[in-house]
């Protein structure tokens, strides 16, 4: 969009993950697509941040399982007509082969493809940033520390303890920011000047100056032995040649009473971790900040619903719940109920995340399981209290001991069976018809 004073601004949201450490979650759709927060998907947050920040100008680059995402982004992503246009977009690129017939190699090599978009919109600066991660930031203050330094290039930058930050790309940068040296996964991490104990881990966020991201990514592409990769393979073999910064991500600020956060839930323990963190109460991350929305679609649901029934009463404590949840005299503790679940009488559901459609029998028991969507979980049913029985029935995740039930496979009606029947093949994503 034409941003004022910074000149033509063009966002591109990276969205063609598989997602595979989260499997089966992305079994059937791209990590982006993955729900959150209860009617949330994960590229809301980074959708939200952009438009909160004035991003109006975005391109969201596909490529695995995306029919889920594509029909999030069409139904709740469209801005109105009287601003529909060049500058106010939020469109979808799939992988078209721009430049012959292979996906995307890397997130450079999503860039090197679609650098037609760089040239349509006439950037003059391009916002690079991930869809796979729960953030909240203000985009606007990395683009103005970007412009007020002069940068080529700038990356956005977490504080971690160094004890921490050998599981991800580290930065070392020297007093003013400047980033000397790039380190994938170290095991003795640098540790920020005058900030002894502490890292700087890459977020995956990048704000390039337009020449220096068409000159890096041309570059890059005539390499055979890159993985064409922004954090591993151009951030540090340019770093020398041009201007980086690291933008401090604890010097964010957001309107509201509200604070930064950011996660990378690639993880299944991550994923159910970062689901726990909003069941806390001041939560790290809040999603009731009317100055800093977490936009997604919204439905014509009916209420959520609460109520005792066949004797049993009703007991929620402590759950984040989407529109037309239905407790029926069950207790519900710990939860993230999402839209259009059922959980009937006598059963009791404990630091589980329950999805869309999810319908939960009676007296059934769960504990620290995610159950995906459009399950029927059949009465009695007990799941997350002996290890070596869920891991025969479904996907038991050997890091948390969190327990997924993963979304019924597509199949023939006559042959419909649900996770957790002994018939239910659940390496086999369709049945053979």
């Amino acid at each position: 969009m034409l941003h004022g004073r910074y000149g033509r601004v063009l966002s591109i949201v990276l969205a063609g993950g598989k997602g595979e450490r989260l499997m089966p979650l992305t079994r059937y759709r791209a990590k982006p697509a993955v729900p959150f927060a209860a009617k949330y998907r994960i590229i809301d947050f980074a959708l939200s941040n952009l438009v909160n920040s004035g991003m109006h100008s975005i391109y969201c680059l596909t490529q695995f399982k995306s029919q889920s995402l594509q029909e999030h982004i069409t139904q709740g992503w469209q801005f109105g007509p009287a601003l529909r246009g060049r500058n106010y977009f939020v469109s979808l690129a799939p992988a078209q082969m721009w430049t012959g017939e292979r996906w995307y190699e890397g997130t450079a090599d999503a860039i090197y493809q679609n650098l037609h978009l760089l040239t349509m919109f006439n950037a003059d600066y391009v916002c690079i940033f991930a869809a796979d991660h729960i953030y909240k930031m203000d985009i606007e203050q990395m683009l103005q520390y970007h412009v007020d330094n002069n940068a080529d290039i700038t990356v956005a930058a977490k504080r971690v303890p160094a004890s921490e930050a050998s599981q991800f790309g580290c930065i070392s940068a020297n007093a003013e920011g400047v980033i000397d040296d790039f380190i994938e996964k170290p095991s003795d991490p640098p540790h920020i000047k005058n900030s002894p104990g502490y890292s700087y881990v890459s977020m995956g966020n990048y704000i390039f100056s337009r020449e220096i991201l068409e000159e890096a990514i041309l570059t890059d592409n005539q390499n055979k032995e890159s993985s064409h990769d922004f954090g591993k393979d151009i951030l540090p073999e340019i770093h020398n040649q041009c201007k980086v910064m690291a933008y401090d991500f604890s010097t964010n600020v957001i309107l509201g009473d509200d604070r930064p956060y950011w996660k990378d839930v690639g993880t299944l323990k991550a994923y159910w971790e970062a689901h726990m963190d909003l069941l806390q109460h001041p939560s790290s991350l809040t999603l009731y900040n009317p100055l800093w929305p977490v936009r997604t679609v919204s439905f014509s649901d009916p209420p959520g619903f609460t109520y005792p029934s066949k004797g049993k009463t009703c007991s929620v404590e402590g759950c984040l719940r989407a529109e037309a949840s239905q407790v029926l005299g069950a207790v519900v503790h710990r939860c993230v109920l999402s839209r259009n679940c059922v959980i009937n009488p006598g059963s009791v559901v404990e630091e589980s995340i329950i999805g869309q459609g999810v319908v939960i029998g009676e007296n059934c028991k769960l504990r620290r399981v995610i159950v995906d969507s459009h399950n029927v979980i059949p009465p009695n049913t007990v799941i997350g209290y002996n290890a070596d029985d869920d891991a025969e029935k479904y996907h038991l995740d050997k890091e948390s001991g969190v327990v997924v039930v993963q979304m019924p496979k597509i199949q023939l009606r006559k042959n419909l069976q649900m996770p957790g029947d002994p018939r239910y093949d659940d390496q086999t994503p369709f049945s053979t018809f």
